[in-house]
């Protein structure tokens, strides 16, 4: 019988918009193949994580910060949508022990870091988690990006962050594979489509050229178009920096979210749920 490889893949999800789980009703079946992707993830992973350590689009600090906050609050990081969507929760224990592990790790690779012990979830992780464990059962926390959003630091984060792969932490990017508010609907038909193609030829690479590749993002086709400013974007260079040399798959895609984009989510390394 072969061994069953306990290490654990991550993920770059596109997390959608503001607090869609919660919108079912406002918004008919547009999240329906996203929530999908998402449901599906502890399948993937096969057995519940000790912890999973997020990294949000929506929290930028000038050293990658950990949340340390056992109980942490929400944080309503969206405007213009119902009354009742700015009183959702989503009640995950925070995981105070970790985020003093995922600091050292940081620190040890010679990266600034540090820990706030008051921060609470934004959407970028308590939308998709209410849809990956909506039993809010699994501690959670978030670890920033780093002001200057600069690629190369953020794919070295996921390089220190690698270890907790092997110690049943599920380690997920959640951004948007494009994301350019003024860009949505049919206009962003084409200049997705292009992005997405390049971004699913770069990830699913295994070789070190991915790396050297994500690195020169922008010059990517239609880059500046998907990405105007590339914060939804660098939780991928987490996920890949954390994932070495493992293999991507795309585990979900649309041509046509939100009247015209293409969009996608990826996992990298083995789904160890599947494995034999």
């Amino acid at each position: 019988m072969t061994a069953i490889d306990r290490t654990l893949p991550t993920y770059f999800i596109s997390h959608g918009g503001g607090p869609w789980p919660w919108m079912k009703k406002e918004m008919g079946p547009v999240y329906d193949r996203l929530e999908a992707s998402l449901v599906d993830m502890p399948r993937q992973v096969g057995r519940p994580p000790r912890a999973v350590l997020m990294i949000s689009a929506h929290w930028e600090a000038p050293a990658f910060t950990a949340m340390a906050n056992p109980r942490p609050p929400m944080i309503y990081d969206y405007g213009g949508f119902p009354e009742h969507t700015y009183h959702v929760r989503y009640e995950a224990p925070g995981a105070p022990e970790l985020a003093r592990r995922v600091a050292d790790l940081v620190a040890s690779a010679g990266l600034p870091s540090d820990i706030d012990a008051e921060r609470g979830f934004d959407h970028g992780l308590f939308s998709p988690m209410a849809a990956i464990y909506p039993k809010a059962d699994v501690p959670v926390l978030q670890l920033s990006l780093r002001t200057g959003l600069d690629p190369a630091e953020h794919i070295a984060l996921g390089r220190a962050l690698a270890p907790l792969r092997n110690e049943d932490v599920l380690i997920v990017g959640s951004g948007l594979s494009y994301h350019n508010l003024r860009n949505f609907g049919p206009n962003a038909r084409e200049p997705s489509r292009a992005f997405d193609a390049w971004l699913q030829d770069t990830v699913l690479d295994a070789s070190a050229e991915r790396v050297e590749r994500l690195l020169q993002w922008s010059s990517a086709p239609a880059a500046r178009i998907a990405h105007p400013r590339e914060e939804h974007l660098l939780p991928l260079m987490v996920a890949v920096g954390a994932a070495g040399d493992a293999a991507g798959e795309r585990i979900y895609h649309e041509d046509d979210f939100m009247g015209g984009i293409a969009v996608s989510s990826f996992r990298f390394g083995a789904a160890t749920g599947e494995a034999h």
